[in-house]
């Protein structure tokens, strides 16, 4: 049965693959149908009788004439049943009784309903019908009524009905086709666009963590080493912080890393997520690096604030002090605010340096740093202005909604606005 199967299914794919040959067959098959029903006298009383009649030869060339037409019905339907159509129109009206050359203009009717459009197929199967059928009571020597007559009429509707419904679902089953492919697709855009937004988003936690907390090592180790030979306590007071900002950032690299472990590997970290509730400990780091900071949190009596919210929160006021660190020079100071107003949560960083090198602020780590923080929030649905204060010094300024909403790629983020470094 498995080698029968096997067969039949590669024969199928070889007349898929060779339509010509499945016409040429079904040719054949039509001629040899045709010739043996010209044999069959069909006017008598108690049914067709074979043996008692012969076929002409002008019927056998006009059956072998529409036999061949057939080879070429896919390429030309409407032309192949104009001419099949014509041959047995001659039929009718040469021989009495006619042979079946009827039978090639059915399939040639069948082939147009098939691959053709509906009105075309009513058209095309109206005019076939009436022409062959008005032909048959025409010029046939039975009655109009005969059940010769009604028969042309009745196999060449069949046929055009056939052909329309094998149109039809064809087109039924391309088009479920074409759905499965079109949601198969969707779904791969959608997983791809997924894994961009979740290695974006990856990049910058990294980002925020390797930034704010290397830049505190780099501080405390230039500390370290510049009193090391005179000031050996501050020296040792300087190492812990640094021993101290290493363990933090090796344990959020951790815990960040393990978002990319597979289902079968070691168990995460299941720390929460850093936010504003530690806030305190971020604001002690930065102080103990040499960075005097001010808080001001208008949200302790509220509810807290959502998750994703509260990392964004606390990752660009951990961002925004590490710029303050590194870009806003000696004697510098900064302030912190988070207020909730109304439906959104406003988070503030000012500082008062005048930069490194007195010339003002440099765009930190080639802008990556605000982009992270543009990005976050920009993804939440706020807004973010980053620029130089009147006076001197560099501000922050989110805007965060309590309730999410994504931002439309297409759509400009508010972070972008004149002023702030890229």
């Amino acid at each position: 049965m498995t080698t029968l199967g096997t067969g039949v299914l590669r024969v199928r794919h070889w007349l898929r693959d060779h339509p010509l040959a499945l016409d040429g067959a079904l040719a054949l098959a039509v001629l040899v149908a045709m010739i043996i029903g010209s044999f069959a006298d069909p006017n008598r009383h108690n049914g067709p009788v074979f043996g008692t009649r012969t076929p002409a030869v002008s019927s056998l060339l006009l059956m072998t004439l529409g036999a061949l037409a057939l080879v070429r019905r896919r390429r030309n339907p409407l032309a192949v049943l104009a001419a099949t159509g014509a041959l047995t129109v001659v039929e009718l009206v040469m021989v009495d009784p006619p042979a079946p050359v009827v039978m090639s203009a059915v399939i040639a009717l069948y082939t147009v309903a098939a691959r053709t459009d509906r009105p075309t197929t009513w058209r095309v199967g109206l005019l076939t019908m009436s022409a062959l059928t008005a032909a048959a009571m025409l010029f046939g020597s039975p009655p109009w009524y005969s059940q010769e007559n009604l028969g042309v009429f009745a196999w060449t509707g069949m046929a055009a009905a056939a052909g329309d419904a094998v149109r039809s679902r064809r087109a039924f089953v391309d088009a479920i086709r074409e759905r499965a492919e079109r949601a198969e697709r969707t779904r791969e855009e959608e997983a791809r666009r997924r894994v961009a937004e979740e290695r974006l988003r990856i990049a910058r936690d990294l980002h925020d963590v390797v930034a704010h907390h290397i830049a505190l090592v780099n501080v405390q180790a230039g500390v370290a080493a510049h009193v090391m030979d005179k000031r050996p306590d501050q020296a040792k007071q300087a190492l812990a912080h640094v021993r101290e900002a290493s363990r933090s950032a090796l344990n959020e690299l951790r815990a960040t890393v393990g978002l990319l472990r597979q289902s079968g590997d070691p168990e995460a970290p299941t720390e929460p997520a850093p936010g504003l509730a530690v806030l305190g400990q971020l604001v002690e780091t930065v102080r103990q690096a040499g960075l005097p900071v001010e808080v001001a949190c208008a949200t302790g009596d509220d509810p807290p604030l959502p998750s994703a919210v509260d990392l964004a929160a606390y990752r660009v006021i951990q961002e925004a002090l590490t710029n303050v660190r590194k870009h806003a020079g000696p004697g510098a100071r900064a302030e912190v605010s988070v207020v909730r107003v109304g439906a959104t949560a406003e988070v503030m960083v000012l500082d008062n340096g005048r930069g490194t090198s007195g010339g003002g602020r440099q765009p930190a780590g080639g802008g990556h740093g605000l982009l992270g923080m543009r990005e976050r929030v920009t993804a939440l649905g706020g807004t973010l202005t980053a620029g130089p204060r009147y006076g001197g010094g560099f501000r922050v300024h989110a805007i965060l909604p309590l309730k999410a909403r994504a931002q439309k790629p297409d759509q400009p983020g508010a972070a972008g606005r004149t002023g702030e470094h890229a």
